[in-house]
């Protein structure tokens, strides 16, 4: 498959709820995950903790939309806009927005990052 292919399917996975599964199966072993300016988080194990405690404090999914995606195949950039609407536990129902920029190679993701309004 393609950057373009691959794509597709990570979102619709998320889109389904396969957050998780997406991530096994297309993050490297030494992603570099970052959320806005904070210090990354280097390799799979510790962003699977990091995923899974989000997703533990998700108390119920609301909504999940992808407004657009951009590519630059050559250097395998892949930009995603999101909008979601979420509860997290102990907090009220928000909707927001992020843009996650990603770097691929070899049909993994090796970096991502987050840009989102932390507020």
């Amino acid at each position: 498959m393609g950057i373009r292919e691959d794509v597709k399917e990570l979102n619709d996975m998320i889109l389904n709820g396969k957050i998780m599964e997406a991530f096994e199966k297309f993050y490297a072993e030494k992603v570099v995950m970052q959320e806005n300016s904070e210090e990354p988080r280097v390799g799979k194990d510790t962003n699977r903790e990091f995923e899974k405690q989000f997703m533990a404090m998700v108390k119920e999914f609301h909504g999940m939309k992808l407004n657009a995606s951009a590519f630059n195949e050559e250097k395998g950039i892949v930009m995603n806009y999101w909008e979601m609407d979420v509860t997290m536990r102990g907090k009220p129902r928000r909707k927001s927005s992020q843009v996650a920029v990603q770097e691929w190679k070899n049909g993994k993701i090796i970096k991502e990052r987050f840009f989102y309004n932390p507020n």
